[in-house]
């Protein structure tokens, strides 16, 4: 099937051109399936893995294993959704253009424009990051400077043609599955003791306070933790707008990725709790993380080193991923008539103005950590602790009403299909329910959830009232 063919179109459904937002006609297709695969697996695969999941471990225990397959498997419901939605809509606005469609214009407001922040926010603290870890090797030049610099180099892919970021990310994206898979290697021959080591056998598991050492609220911070590190998958269907064949792209990234992830999320947490106590102090040094704690638990020479040079990889994939989505949501965005007209302007197939400002906002983000790293800078971090879950949240509920409206409408269009519709739809919108409910129970998620949530009613009072405005002229 043709790009061509492939968008959607008001004639075809049935449906007013009003209900039928279309944002990728003047974008320039340039990514192959190869770029859209390791998109998939590379956006969700960060520092919160390699670094953050240490934490969490510390929190939960063993359990943080059931955490992170609980966990998994919301997500990988609302990214079967998020499939299904894709390839019948190849949009570059992804879910905010579902979600106009489904709801009306205020919610495609609100969920993209929360998700543009949440993603610019993000470029700012991969680009701190990223910096730490240059300052160590290169202690001379600044940490902001670094930051600069890779602002700059991940701009210029971003503002050339698009299969330059398709290419950037591919190979960033290669290096750390690489990653994963060799440790997921040397962790099974180190738990079948083919090391050199004795086989740990339940030891770590079951000792050491047992499988839940910290009990339910262990578990459930566990969880929290684990909820947000599966974030980044949503950028495979925003880049598929810009493929050569975005329904079969999407389709074929999507039905690919959810397993794999979850096979390297989960299979990466039992092997670090199956290998090293979770009580290690040094699961939860920032300097360290999971992954190089269980290798240096093991006596592997230059462990610290290379997974050192993959968390900084991990770092810049991510920046570049963030700029690349942010600037693809808001030229959406705006071409959908949701902001200013300047943020739309294509220019070689690229919306370059808009790639600007997202890596600018990202710079003046990583300059407040700086300036005011007590209050703007922490407002800033509390805010999009829980956006994520309102993104997911919108694309649930945009689920439910377009499958509904293309099982009448046109059926063709369903490539992928959501699993036991309605019910597992319902499920996962039962469980975002309970991630909220929990947030709000715990005193250190309770205000990212305050913050997120006032947010998000800002951007629904912005975008409603709009809606009106524009229905009145």
């Amino acid at each position: 099937m043709s790009r061509t063919s492939a968008r959607p179109s008001a004639e075809s459904t049935g449906t007013p051109p009003g209900d039928q937002p279309d944002d990728t006609s003047s974008l320039a297709p340039g990514l192959k399936q190869r770029h859209l695969s390791m998109i998939a697996l590379g956006g969700v695969i960060g520092a919160g893995l390699f670094v953050g999941s240490g934490t969490a471990i510390a929190a939960a225990g063993p359990s943080i294993v059931l955490a992170y397959a609980i966990s998994g498997a919301l997500v990988m419901l609302v990214m079967r959704m998020l499939g299904e939605m894709a390839a019948a809509y190849p949009a570059s606005g992804s879910f905010s253009v579902h979600s106009e469609r489904a709801i009306g214009p205020w919610a495609g407001f609100t969920a993209g424009w929360a998700f543009w922040f949440l993603l610019c926010v993000a470029v700012g603290l991969e680009g701190i990051g990223a910096a730490q870890i240059a300052h160590s090797w290169v202690p001379g030049v600044p940490e902001w400077l670094w930051v600069a610099l890779f602002m700059l180099v991940f701009t210029g892919t971003n503002v050339s043609a698009v299969k330059n970021f398709g290419e950037f990310e591919f190979w960033f994206a290669t290096l750390k599955v690489a990653a994963i898979v060799a440790f997921l290697v040397i962790g099974v021959l180190a738990i079948a003791g083919l090391l050199g080591n004795d086989a740990p056998g339940t030891e770590n598991l079951t000792g050491h306070g047992g499988f839940m050492p910290n009990g339910t609220e262990g578990l459930i911070a566990g969880l929290l933790a684990s909820v947000f590190a599966y974030g980044g998958l949503e950028t495979v269907t925003i880049a598929a707008a810009e493929s050569e064949h975005p329904v079969q792209g999407v389709a074929k990234a999507v039905r690919t990725a959810m397993w794999r992830i979850a096979l390297f999320y989960v299979g990466s947490m039992v092997v670090v709790v199956a290998l090293i106590p979770w009580s290690d102090q040094a699961l939860v040094d920032p300097d360290k993380g999971s992954y190089v704690a269980t290798l240096e638990h093991l006596d592997l020479p230059a462990a610290g080193v290379i997974m050192k040079i993959v968390v900084f990889v991990a770092l810049l994939s991510a920046m570049n991923a963030n700029i690349y989505g942010a600037s693809r949501m808001a030229g959406s965005l705006v071409a959908r008539g949701q902001g200013p007209k300047v943020l739309g302007r294509v220019h070689g197939g690229v919306p370059r103005i808009a790639v600007l400002l997202s890596a600018v906002f990202g710079f003046v983000c990583v300059l407040l950590s700086y300036w005011r790293p007590d209050d703007i800078f922490q407002w800033l971090l509390k805010t999009i602790g829980a956006l994520i879950l309102v993104v997911w949240f919108f694309i649930a509920a945009s689920q439910l009403i377009l499958r509904r409206r293309l099982e009448r409408e046109a059926p063709e269009k369903l490539v992928v299909k959501m699993w036991a519709y309605p019910y597992l739809t319902w499920v996962a919108l039962a469980g975002m329910a309970v991630v909220f409910v929990l947030m709000a129970r715990e005193e250190g998620t309770r205000e990212q959830l305050y913050y997120a949530g006032g947010l998000t009613v800002l951007l629904a009072v912005v975008g409603y009232a709009r809606q009106r405005l524009t229905a009145t002229k």
